[in-house]
């Protein structure tokens, strides 16, 4: 687990992919969190293949969210300084739990 915290740039209007960089055959489920939130932006619950959009959340992530459910990537489309931040990723697996932090600047 690395809890690293290297600032991704982007330009306004860009978009931005946030990748586990880890092996996640194993995972039950992914949670993706954006800043101070306590709810979750999006859950990828593996048995059903399920993937549930919070992007109503404040409303700021509405049709800009996609998630690629084998490797837990999140995607954010035309990005806006509203979606700066930190963002945090948690992967539950059978055997352990592992979590990542990405920061996204936006410029």
């Amino acid at each position: 687990d690395t809890n690293e915290l290297n600032p991704i740039f982007v330009t306004e209007g860009g978009s931005v992919t946030l990748n586990p960089d880890t092996q996640i055959q194993t995972y039950n489920g992914i949670i993706w969190k954006f800043g101070k939130e306590k709810s979750p932006i999006v859950e990828i619950k593996r048995e059903t293949k399920e993937i549930i959009m919070h992007d109503d959340v404040d409303g700021i992530f509405r049709d800009r969210l996609n998630v690629d459910h084998q490797t837990g990537s999140l995607t954010i489309t035309n990005i806006t300084t509203e979606h700066a931040g930190l963002y945090k990723l948690k992967i539950s697996g059978s055997r352990k739990t592992s979590s990542r932090r990405f920061m996204v600047c936006v410029a």
